[in-house]
């Protein structure tokens, strides 16, 4: 249309705005798929990382455990165990367990009183700095334990023959004991890279005691050179 002046003339429509509605609602749900996707991979993140330390928690305290049947096996051929001057090692009582005892086997948190602090082999390894590692600063930062892990060993008596009377945790399964070889109860606790994540694991280990070397000689061959098997030795 055109003014008379023959200027044209133009008509001012209502915008309704549909297509801006439109974006905003789309934009709104990809923001909320974006947020829900990160969400996801934050937990999956957060789970990876529990597991870790739950594995690294599990590896302590099997090195513990096996570093303890190691102490027991050596001594064993060595002049016997003797539980009274073997740090760590508690004789057991059925229905009355050592205070000490109690506490590390049933404790939910980290527990050390009364239990022999595990070091490697020749006990001057330290787990939470890795000193002599061949990992790097970052490897070392991720692989290190909070704390190093913790053992107790319980002496539960000697271990007798079918039909010898009640056994104590285990006994003879094959041919009548030589009347020698005491049963110990290994408690083990480990954790990873933070003190809440404890795993506590436990074996019973058959070794001679003192006085089998004071009535027959015994029977278990001598101590190896090689170092006991460890659960956790990645690092070298």
């Amino acid at each position: 249309m055109t003014h008379a002046d023959g200027q044209p003339v133009f008509r001012l429509h209502r915008q309704e705005g549909a297509v801006l509605v439109m974006a905003l609602i789309f934009l709104v749900l990809l923001t909320v798929l974006a947020v829900g996707a990160s969400g996801r991979s934050l937990l999956q993140e957060r789970m990876a990382g529990g597991l870790r330390n739950a594995q690294l928690a599990q590896m302590a305290a099997e090195s513990a455990l096996r570093g303890a049947e190691w102490r027991l096996w050596t001594l064993g051929a060595q002049g016997g165990v003797d539980c009274s001057t073997l740090a760590g090692c508690y004789p057991y009582t059925p229905g009355q367990p050592h205070p000490k005892v109690k506490a590390f086997r049933e404790s939910a948190g980290w527990v050390t009183d009364g239990a022999v602090e595990y070091k490697g082999e020749s006990g001057g390894y330290d787990y939470t700095r890795l000193g002599s590692s061949r990992l790097g600063a970052d490897e070392k930062a991720i692989a290190t334990f909070v704390s190093n892990p913790r053992y107790i060993i319980e002496d539960l008596g000697l271990e007798r023959p079918p039909g010898a009377g009640a056994q104590r945790e285990s006994g003879v399964s094959g041919n009548a004991s030589n009347g020698h070889l005491h049963i110990y109860r290994i408690t083990a606790r480990g954790v990873g890279r933070t003190a809440d994540m404890v795993r506590v694991i436990e074996s019973t280990f058959a070794a001679p005691g003192k006085e089998a070397y004071g009535e027959a000689e015994a029977t278990v061959p001598p101590p190896s050179t090689s170092s006991p098997p460890s659960a956790w030795a990645p690092w070298g």
